[in-house]
């Protein structure tokens, strides 16, 4: 498990980076960091979790956390993670809350080598930070991120669907475990969520998706095992969310593979 750790106040030590690695549904509870934070699961996946809702950042993707914000992260898969810590002068290039990146071929080499455990002088661990900086400021952000509801009805809805990502249960049949009607869920998954029902039980599939291909399983598997009704359904709407078709996202993962 990572754990949270005091950080010398030298420049020498202005970045730190640490590997290490998670059991599937290993979890570190709630906390925060004085510092910025940047989290790459070179393989498995991680969701970090806020108030504000959860980002899944598979093994083409890193998360980035600000200082301060409270939050809990998850691991999905054998886990290998690589952190590395930003001092606060730092992180105003990078946004004020948390995002998903993907990971360019360049940004993955100057992960992996700033994490490798070799030691490193002041001047290449600031060169390779450099480096990291600009491909993160240089990309737009692509985040597999899913709002969570502060409603008691709507945290109802969206906990059944957590428990069950694959339920046909309509948004009617779910309101009635909610104490709440299909129309008043309906306005409560715009207002408060910015989204539909459909759009949420869709992205919460997709972020369950990317672990199912990252451990291996056939599009065909996990479009059934997750209640799309057919495989072409499935990557419409993965590519919505990810950009890419599972497919292609599962050959890209097989091609890289782990450090």
């Amino acid at each position: 498990m990572l754990e949270s750790r005091q950080h010398p106040p030298s420049d020498v030590a202005d970045l730190l980076a640490v590997r290490g690695s998670m059991a599937h549904g290993q979890v570190v509870g709630t906390h925060s960091h004085t510092q910025g934070q940047l989290l790459y699961p070179a393989a498995g996946a991680l969701a970090t979790t806020t108030e504000r809702g959860t980002w899944l950042a598979p093994a083409n993707r890193i998360t980035w956390t600000p200082p301060g914000f409270e939050h809990s992260h998850r691991a999905f898969g054998e886990t290998e993670i690589r952190r590395i810590d930003l001092p606060t002068r730092f992180c105003r290039f990078l946004p004020a809350r948390p995002s998903v990146f993907a990971v360019t071929p360049l940004l993955r080499e100057a992960l992996l080598a700033l994490s490798d455990g070799h030691p490193r002088g002041p001047g290449p661990r600031h060169r390779l930070r450099g480096l990291i900086i600009d491909e993160l400021t240089g990309a737009p952000p692509q985040e597999l991120y899913l709002p969570e509801p502060a409603d008691d009805r709507l945290r109802v809805v969206t906990s059944l669907l957590h428990a069950d990502p694959g339920s046909s249960a309509t948004l009617r049949e779910l309101g009635r475990t909610a104490g709440a009607s299909e129309r008043v869920l309906s306005r409560l998954f715009q207002d408060e969520l910015g989204v539909s029902f459909r759009q949420w039980r869709s992205m919460l599939r997709v972020q369950h998706a990317l672990v199912l291909l990252g451990d291996g399983h056939p599009v065909t598997t996990i479009s059934s095992r997750l209640g799309w009704a057919n495989p072409t359904s499935f990557i419409e709407a993965f590519v919505a969310v990810v950009g890419e078709t599972p497919g292609r996202y599962q050959a890209e993962l097989r091609r890289t593979g782990a450090p």
